[in-house]
């Protein structure tokens, strides 16, 4: 934290005459001055405890946000789609879809088909028939209420609307045409009365209330204001550089303990894996596990051709039997009466294989 310059600039006056921009600090008085070096020696002491437990709460949560939560939120994922969705989408692919499939084409054959002919055959026909019944019926009708409703209209003018007309011309505008005249006399004499009575009302407050609200916030809560906005602003402005001094020494302290815990623990951790455990186990692997490994191999190895000269064993006994029972397949003779050579009697032996097999 910087000391602040509690005397004049000497050169402020002379750049201010010269038509310089006046800086801030150029601008402060002293009681900015006054109240800036207290507020921030309060704040800082208030604020350095708040920022380090602050970035200790950081630390911890992202510690376990990277190491509980994560895992755990993942384990919890895949148990929800084993537990849920995997049997959800097998239970809908297997048997809504050819549920709904099977509901779907006895719908349509028992529903759809049926109400299609019904709507073709039945209802079609008889839509025709009424459309066609109404069409006739609703032109007559029509035609009875153009003529009676000329009717209508006739006598409604003659009898109502040429009198109303009348009234309405020769009574009632003469009358309407007095009363507004009358109206706007009264209304011009109530104007000159409200004007007179609001001039004498607006000089009563004005001098009743406006001048005096005017002074006391002239005089009094504007001052006041001013003061308070400084302090505000000063309380704000140590509060921001206790908090970034703040976060200047917890960072400090987090290096410090980090390089304690990296010389304490990390650092003989890894001394040990690497000087201790990966000898260890490099030998438990090469010692115990490949052994272990080959004599695995070696025993499916042997399963495995025991299993595959037990199957041949059977085919063979199966294929004695059935040759026993059925006979063996006919030789093809040669159409030259010649006896077949060995690669010929290879391919037949290889063929009676097959069949014996299927």
């Amino acid at each position: 934290m910087g000391m602040v310059d509690l005397e004049k600039a000497p050169g402020a006056g002379a750049r201010a005459g010269a038509g310089e921009p006046v800086r801030r600090s150029d601008a402060e008085g002293c009681l900015a001055v006054a109240i800036r070096i207290p507020v921030r020696v309060v704040a800082l002491v208030l604020v350095v405890p708040v920022r380090m437990v602050w970035d200790a709460l950081v630390v911890a949560g992202r510690f376990l946000r990277d190491a509980v939560l994560r895992p755990v939120g993942r384990a919890l994922a895949w148990l929800g789609r084993a537990v849920f969705v995997w049997p959800l989408v097998g239970l809908w692919r297997y048997v809504g879809v050819p549920l709904a499939k099977g509901v779907g084409w006895l719908g349509h054959v028992l529903l759809v088909v049926p109400a299609v002919w019904l709507y073709r055959w039945v209802l079609t026909p008889v839509g025709h028939a009424l459309a066609w019944f109404f069409t006739r019926v609703g032109a007559v009708l029509a035609a009875a209420g153009r003529g009676l409703y000329a009717g209508l209209a006739w006598l409604g003018r003659y009898l109502a609307v040429v009198p109303a007309v009348w009234l309405y011309r020769w009574v009632l505008t003469p009358v309407g045409h007095a009363l507004a005249r009358c109206g706007r006399q009264v209304a011009r004499g109530v104007g000159l009365v409200v004007s007179g009575v609001g001039f004498v009302l607006y000089w009563i407050c004005r001098v009743l209330l406006v001048l005096p609200v005017l002074a006391v916030w002239r005089w009094v809560f504007a001052p006041v204001g001013r003061f308070l906005a400084v302090v505000g602003r000063e309380v704000a402005d140590a509060l921001g550089h206790a908090w970034r001094v703040a976060g200047h020494l917890s960072r400090a302290v987090g290096r410090f303990l980090g390089t304690v815990l990296r010389w304490t623990v990390a650092e003989p951790a890894r001394w040990v894996y690497r000087s201790v455990l990966t000898p260890v186990g490099h030998a438990v692997r090469d010692t115990v596990l490949r052994p272990l490994a080959e004599a695995g191999r070696g025993a499916r190895r042997a399963a495995r051709q025991a299993l595959a000269s037990a199957r041949l064993s059977v085919r063979q006994a199966r294929a004695d039997v059935r040759r026993m029972l059925f006979g063996g397949p006919a030789v093809r003779q040669p159409v030259d009466g010649r006896e077949p050579s060995a690669a010929e009697a290879r391919t037949l032996g290889s063929s009676t294989t097959a069949l014996t097999k299927d």
